[in-house]
């Protein structure tokens, strides 16, 4: 098998899926979508001039030297509350009574907090303070002006979001469809939890996982099944499976031995694979190609490496269905222990992060294994020893890649 490099096979397999066609949704419906075009402020916000404060609006030049030994008495001559207009503009000598997010009354050009006021006779109020022209107001758009871009194509939408989108008063936002997901599990060994299983069987644990990290990029799973290691059973079960879904992923079969059917089948099915093994571990033998319409990603059976080829391959194309690419952060550390491996291939090592008093920040690397699950929990990202170099010595320097607040840009600006 000629193994392709991570950086070209991520490449060539992107060409298994195109952006869907954007659509229109419910506010609430788009949750944890991503914006299909950018948003530009229809309107601003606040709409117009408005108070900060319970209080008076008052002409700021007329309150300059009160206290509250000597006041500045002012003839109330309004009241104004959020969602009501004045009744007319503010007159010199007179001030009005106005509440939180009510429109200033023309004319007046700062606000006084009701707590430095105080009653006074005849319909009157007396100011205790001075107060600066612009006092306790919100400008017309100081949040945001009309016209003004607001969001970006690709912007993940979550609860700050949609407030400001409703904000904005669109009853709708512009996504693009979730890629519809179906995963297949193959292998003799397999049985599903809840069954009793002899010592020579394994519970089958990643239809659960891949659904789950689908799940987590916006994808509709359609169907979790398993099946044997038979070609009479995978070659109708990959065909309906392939039907239902945008993409089609599979977990186990996935090498070269007598009972790895699962390439072959999708080749006898008329399957063309972009990618067919890769120059990584964990994951080496990950293939990617395209059935008709449908994108399909075969997985390794051992959970480490199928978590690793999944975020390798399988997330970039559930993203990229949603119109968007995934920008990961990547920091400089130390590896806190030497590793030898294999000089020709990509080692991608999950792993936390550590800070010591020597100020430089070190990579607690985990176990590095194809099976292995719990070196998964709780991981912030890959150590990437990189192709070329067999050893690494204890405290060398190498890339992380966190898992953690990534930026999504749309594929049409990339």
């Amino acid at each position: 098998m000629t193994l392709t490099s991570l950086a070209t096979a991520r490449r060539l397999a992107l060409d298994a899926l195109q952006p869907a066609h954007p659509e229109p949704v419910a506010l609430l419906d788009s949750l944890g979508r991503f914006l299909a075009g950018p948003l530009v402020a229809s309107r601003s916000l606040p709409g117009c001039a408005v108070s900060a404060m319970d209080g008076y609006a008052v002409i700021a030049e007329e309150t300059l030297g009160a206290t509250r030994d000597a006041p500045r008495r002012l003839r109330v001559s309004d009241t104004i509350y959020a969602g009501h207009l004045p009744r007319s503009s503010l007159q010199p000598g007179h001030a009005a009574r106005i509440f939180t997010g009510a429109p200033l009354p023309p004319g007046a050009t700062a606000v006084v907090r009701q707590e430095a006021t105080r009653p006074a006779p005849d319909a009157c109020v007396d100011v205790c303070v001075g107060v600066a022209p612009g006092r306790d107001i919100r400008a017309e758009g100081e949040d945001l002006l009309q016209g003004t871009s607001v969001l970006r194509a690709g912007q993940r939408i979550d609860a700050g979001v949609l407030g400001v989108l409703a904000s904005l008063g669109d009853p709708e936002v512009l996504v693009r469809p979730p890629p519809r997901v179906a995963v297949l599990a193959t292998g003799d060994e397999l049985v599903p939890p809840g069954t009793p299983a002899l010592p020579h069987q394994v519970y089958e644990s990643n239809l659960v996982l891949l659904a789950a990290l689908a799940s987590e990029t916006g994808a509709q799973v359609v169907a979790r099944e398993r099946a044997r290691d038979d070609d009479d059973v995978l070659r109708p079960t990959l065909q309906r499976l392939a039907k239902r879904a945008d993409v089609l992923i599979t977990t186990g079969g996935a090498s070269v031995g007598d009972r790895d059917r699962v390439k072959r089948v999708l080749g006898a099915l008329g399957c063309t694979f972009l990618v067919d093994g890769v120059a990584l571990k964990p994951g080496k033998p990950v293939a990617v190609g395209k059935m008709g319409s449908t994108a399909v990603v075969v997985l390794p059976g051992t959970p480490g490496a199928a978590t690793v080829a999944f975020d390798q391959f399988a997330r970039p194309l559930l993203l990229r269905h949603q119109g968007v690419r995934e920008e990961r952060r990547r920091v400089r550390v130390r590896l806190d222990e030497g590793r030898h491996k294999q000089a020709g291939l990509t080692y991608l090592i999950s792993g936390t992060l550590e800070r010591r008093a020597d100020g430089l920040v070190w990579a607690r690397v985990r176990a590095q294994g194809g099976g292995q699950l719990l070196g998964n929990l709780g991981a912030e990202g890959h150590a990437i020893l990189p192709p070329g170099q067999a050893d690494f010595a204890e405290g060398e320097p190498v890339d992380f890649e966190l898992f953690d607040r990534p930026q999504y840009l749309s594929v049409e600006e990339t």
